[in-house]
């Protein structure tokens, strides 16, 4: 398989993926309808946290179409470690920055709205993301340290799976 046809069988996993852990965190969030509202004072609401992720989402959607401002060509000794790799290294419990902590007073509608539309930016953001910009472009952050912009498709991924298990546990089901 040459280069360009493992970028559409990765492209097409990521997309998967992406695809199937945003629908259980939308389906999550239509079930738990008003009862989704209502949070605890030491966490989201199920509503937070879809809004959460939809912020995220379309910030990571961004970066991997080059509309915001943040990839740049990997360092030249780059070697792209494997997510599971990077997955022990970021901690349990992480505070997220001021601008993309919900408003208190989200509700489960307004959350699903964003994530429907973050969801079909990081698919739109997928579908346009060629070889040569997937594997040479990326971010360093202090969370996942240096990656490339499959593994920011690939934390996208992680993400919206990790907050829609704390969604799970906040309505107890």
């Amino acid at each position: 398989m040459d280069g360009q046809e493992q970028h559409r069988v990765r492209v097409a996993q990521l997309r998967e993926s992406f695809a199937a852990a945003n629908h259980r965190l939308l389906q999550r969030l239509r079930d738990a309808g008003d009862e989704g509202e209502c949070g605890r004072e030491d966490r989201w609401s199920p509503a937070q946290i879809g809004w959460h992720v939809a912020v995220v989402t379309t910030r990571f959607a961004g970066i991997i179409s080059g509309e915001v401002p943040g990839a740049q060509p990997v360092a030249p000794d780059f070697r792209e470690r494997p997510w599971a790799e990077i997955v022990p290294t970021v901690a349990a419990r992480l505070q997220a920055p001021a601008s993309v902590q919900p408003p208190p007073d989200v509700t489960c509608s307004q959350a699903i709205v964003e994530l429907e539309a973050a969801g079909k930016m990081m698919l739109s953001a997928l579908d346009g993301l060629g070889l040569a910009r997937a594997s040479s472009y990326g971010i360093k952050s202090p969370i996942v340290g240096a990656i490339n912009l499959y593994q920011v498709a690939e934390w996208a991924t992680a993400h919206t799976i990790r907050h829609n298990k704390q969604a799970k546990l906040t309505l107890g089901r």
